[in-house]
């Protein structure tokens, strides 16, 4: 019975000596969010998304009237003296320039692009860039915005409308055979350049 309790307490001396060197960690089951259960899920740092709600309309009114007017009248007497050869005439001229025209543009586009935070300035206020390409039939259409978007500006549901974003460039391009046709060609755009 001794030998079995001094096998005991060596197998236990042994144990205690070989695990003094680790350490034993508790970890929880609960894995940790990084937003929390009621954390503002708001765009706020570098590599975060947002929407942008694009809706924009422009409208262009543009109305020339030009107008010009001008007259002379020349009168010359008979020569008398050595100058008697001359005969008297009169002359007179008028012209006149009127032009006008109008001109009225009007443009309008909705819709929504994710854009990235690319840049977080110092005041707080954040450069935000994105791309949205979209494909029909072979054409592409392809919407491209930057900015800087104000944190106060951003909603609950993390979107900020496009008339909100400061600086902003919003290009729309296209690409493919549709595109393509809706250009004048080549030799229309030479025939442009030379007269």
């Amino acid at each position: 019975m001794f030998k079995k309790f001094l096998t005991a307490i060596l197998v236990a001396a042994f144990l205690i000596s070989t695990s003094a060197g680790t350490t034993v960690e508790a970890r929880s089951l609960w894995v940790d969010n990084q937003w929390g259960m009621f954390a503002d899920k708001k765009a706020r740092d570098v590599g975060d998304i947002l929407t942008i709600i694009i809706n924009e309309s422009t409208t262009q009114t543009a109305t020339k009237s030009r107008s010009n007017g001008k007259e002379a009248n020349v009168n010359l007497n008979a020569g008398t003296g050595i100058f008697h050869f001359l005969a008297a005439a009169s002359a007179s001229g008028s012209d006149e320039f009127k032009a006008d025209g109008s001109a009225r543009d009007t443009n309008r586009f909705s819709g929504q692009i994710t854009v990235t935070v690319v840049e977080v300035l110092p005041n707080d206020n954040m450069i935000v860039e994105g791309t949205q390409s979209i494909w029909q039939n072979k054409d592409e259409h392809k919407i491209t915005l930057r900015g800087i978007v104000r944190r106060a500006d951003v909603t609950s549901a993390n979107t900020v409308p496009s008339y909100k974003v400061a600086d902003a460039t919003l290009k729309f391009d296209g690409k493919g055979p549709l595109n393509a046709k809706q250009r004048q060609g080549i030799l229309t755009q030479i025939f442009n350049i030379l007269f």
